[in-house]
């Protein structure tokens, strides 16, 4: 539970848990590494910022901050859960105040409370929930341009930039009902070694509590010529898991859209998962359009209750 934290004059280590959210466009990935941005990187250089530490280049971090995943590069997250213990004596808000001054303009504290020494972000989580957008061309807005003599029903259309950092575009008709058949046969617990391989060990067993894509509304049209406006179809893929393997979200993403292309049917998808064989699925599909947007935790751990 969520606990208010008073002003302490010994400035004693406190734990706390944060959500947060960001763009993962400039960043590879979460998790800390060498030589390059990450998420984490730019966590903990913020955070040491707060407590007037101002870090050398290649120093190391004092306050280590641990996630509940780790986002791979290009990745978003909009309810990423970190944790970390610092030695702080004002209110939180204060702390969430400067932090998030200290951080890029893609990364942002959204809540920031007091937790428990016991809890993790990661090892804590009863589950995790990533949503996939596809942008793609409405069925009315093929017919709309192929009336005005711009593009035939076999021609791609383009792209938009409005869309482009938060979503995957795949400029031909995707069969929604197919993609669905598909995503049916991933729920439940399987062994799912065909699209992604453990972050630690060798088990590649996962549950799925729910996968599904559905059509959303969209106010942003896709590109026709000028004047022109073509509607946009956007397809959104949420799967909820226990826990999920290396790239795991976004091989299932690319292997349905091949079935909603036609180049596989859902039997297939059936058929590559019985597989286990890295070789049966898929290449992944791009990261930009995968956004991680919920971890849940047990009611009496849970920092954000």
């Amino acid at each position: 539970m969520a606990a208010a934290h008073q002003a302490s004059d010994s400035g004693s280590p406190i734990h706390v848990a944060a959500l947060v959210a960001y763009n993962g466009g400039a960043y590879n990935g979460f998790q800390l590494q060498a030589n390059v941005p990450t998420v984490q990187g730019e966590l903990e250089t913020a955070l040491a910022l707060c407590v007037g530490i101002q870090l050398e280049t290649g120093a190391a971090v004092p306050y280590r901050v641990v996630g509940s995943g780790r986002t791979d590069t290009g990745v978003h997250a909009r309810g990423q859960v970190i944790a970390t213990q610092l030695p702080w004596r004002h209110d939180l808000a204060v702390l969430m105040r400067a932090w998030n001054a200290h951080l890029p303009a893609d990364i942002v504290i959204r809540r920031l409370v007091e937790a428990s020494p016991d809890f993790h972000p990661r090892f804590s989580a009863l589950s995790r929930t990533y949503r996939y957008t596809v942008t793609t061309t409405s069925p009315q807005g093929l017919a709309q341009t192929a009336s005005q003599g711009n593009v035939n029903s076999e021609e791609r259309l383009p792209r938009s930039p409005l869309t482009a950092s938060t979503a995957f575009h795949e400029p031909r008709m995707l069969d929604l009902t197919a993609m669905n058949l598909a995503a049916a046969l991933l729920v439940g617990e399987h062994d799912f070694a065909t699209f992604g391989r453990p972050p630690q060990g060798v088990n590649t067993v996962r549950t799925v509590f729910q996968a599904d894509w559905q059509e959303v509304c969209t106010n942003l049209p896709e590109l026709g010529g000028r004047g022109q406006h073509t509607p946009q179809r956007c397809l959104v893929f949420t799967i909820c898991a226990n826990a999920f393997l290396q790239r795991m979200v976004r091989n299932l993403v690319g292997t349905m859209v091949e079935v909603g292309l036609g180049q596989r049917t859902p039997e297939d998808v059936a058929v590559a998962l019985a597989a286990k064989e890295r070789s049966r699925s898929a290449s992944p599909a791009l990261p930009n359009g995968l956004i991680l947007e919920v971890v849940d935790y047990p009611e009496k751990v849970d920092p954000f209750l």
